[in-house]
């Protein structure tokens, strides 16, 4: 039997106390223990002494308290991002950091698509003309401007459980999907995503969507920038679900400023929530949500499901799964 410590229940409280409890039952190789977190840190470790696992946000705060719990194996989150955890400070204290397992994977392929056709048929105009009264009135660019998929080029930066769905999902789209990612994906798994391997000067330049989808971390901290946006079709679009930092925001709103590409879909921003004088809101082009991709219940659920089991593999001696290693 293994400790895994929880701290807070996020979003649906007891409903998602009891779901974890119920998968943990299963087995009956994990107990779950409930921690306040509005508490100090001192009394956080305090309460999770004894405890395995952690599941815990992916919070700079969680730094303060995770690498004082004496016994602890795995911080586990609920998210597909680790970024604000000191993974460094967290393994030399022994403990390893796991994300989500892809648990959101489906949902952010599926809203990164829907950005690309919102921007292709102007949904976000639509939908706010009708709701203020104006019909059609409101919508604005002439018919070029509207566009399909068909013949399209949709170049995915980072092949992983995201960005593989994404092109899994646009299979049967009537369009062309290539990718560049770091890691070397064998040929059954291309296969599988349907996307082709090119080199990451081949999709900024060659591609009519450029779809962003790797991890936050030093080595990708405005990974895409103003040379990128010079590069690009200047009727391209750049979507971004992954974390804001990975692109210079700067940047992309002045190549959106000189016109360098066509626009912009952002399910995330450098600052959260983006201020309210942000240019980009107000560009023509541009469609924004607030980092809400993954707020689906299948998220949840995946995420759970995922944390029991990594929590049972600790309490087996194994090695947990979806370890995001120090960079």
């Amino acid at each position: 039997m293994t400790t895994l410590a929880l701290i807070g229940a996020g979003e649906g409280g007891e409903r998602r106390v009891a779901a974890l409890e119920k998968l943990a039952s299963e087995n009956g190789l994990v107990d779950i223990r409930l921690v306040n977190p509005r508490q100090d840190p001192e009394q956080i470790a305090s309460d999770c002494a004894g405890a395995e696992v952690l599941v815990a946000p992916n919070h700079q705060s969680t730094n303060v308290y995770a690498g004082n719990i004496p016994g602890l194996k795995l911080l586990q989150t609920f998210s597909a991002g680790t970024d604000q955890l000191d993974k460094h400070m967290l393994l030399e204290n022994g403990v390893v950091v796991s994300n989500n397992g892809g648990a959101n994977a489906v949902c952010v392929a599926e809203h990164a698509i829907w950005l690309m056709i919102t921007i292709n048929h102007k949904f976000d105009q639509m939908i706010e003309s009708v709701r203020a009264g104006k019909w059609a009135e409101q919508i604005s660019g002439p018919l070029s401007e509207f566009t399909t998929m068909v013949d399209k080029r949709v170049g995915i930066v980072g092949l992983g459980r995201i960005g593989s769905r994404v092109a899994k999902r646009l299979q049967g789209w009537e369009c062309e999907v290539v990718y560049h990612d770091e890691i070397e994906f064998d040929a059954y798994y291309e296969k599988a995503a349907g996307a082709r391997r090119v080199s990451m000067e081949e999709v900024v330049e060659t591609s009519d969507y450029v779809s962003l989808h790797v991890p936050l971390d030093r080595s990708t901290h405005h990974l895409y920038g103003a040379e990128h946006f010079r590069a690009m079709k200047n009727t391209a679009v750049l979507i971004n679900t992954c974390r804001g930092p990975v692109v210079d925001e700067a940047a992309l709103t002045d190549a959106l400023h000189k016109k360098e590409i066509w626009g912009a879909g952002l399910d995330v921003t450098e600052v959260e929530p983006t201020p309210a004088d942000n240019p980009l809101i107000s560009m023509p082009n541009v469609v924004i949500t607030p980092h809400t991709g993954a707020r689906v219940i299948q998220s949840e659920w995946n995420a759970d499901r995922n944390a029991i089991q990594n929590a049972e593999r600790v309490a087996n001696g194994e090695t947990p799964n979806w370890i995001v290693d120090p960079v």
